[in-house]
């Protein structure tokens, strides 16, 4: 696959245009900030977890579950910028405006 410069981000060149194939293009830097978001976000799961198991406070257990889904919605935001500023751009620009659908539909379900 070719390397295209967009002025936005470096990407590869119809990457998330095939239908039957789309895969995500993170640069190493993105991929490493979100794996160590999910990484903390586990050990807080596994946290809430072993409240649960020695009957912590409830509002206490409450709040850590709180801090997680902040958390996971720290991780979308991060994912939903790097998507606009790649793959929905390029698609636009190859002329697959449904793009915009998708993504309205995405947001939808983040915001829930």
């Amino acid at each position: 696959m070719e390397i295209i410069q967009t002025g936005v981000t470096d990407v590869q060149e119809h990457c998330c245009s095939s239908l039957d194939e789309r895969k995500s293009h993170h640069s190493s830097k993105t991929k490493a900030a979100l794996t160590a978001r999910l990484n903390r976000i586990e050990g807080q799961v596994r946290g809430i977890k072993g409240l649960i198991e020695k009957d912590t406070y409830c509002d206490d257990v409450l709040n850590q579950i709180a801090a997680v889904q902040s958390a996971l919605n720290g991780v979308g935001k991060l994912l939903l910028t790097e998507h606009l500023k790649s793959c929905v751009v390029e698609r636009i620009q190859d002329g697959e405006v449904e793009v915009i659908e998708e993504l309205l539909k995405t947001m939808n379900t983040l915001m829930k």
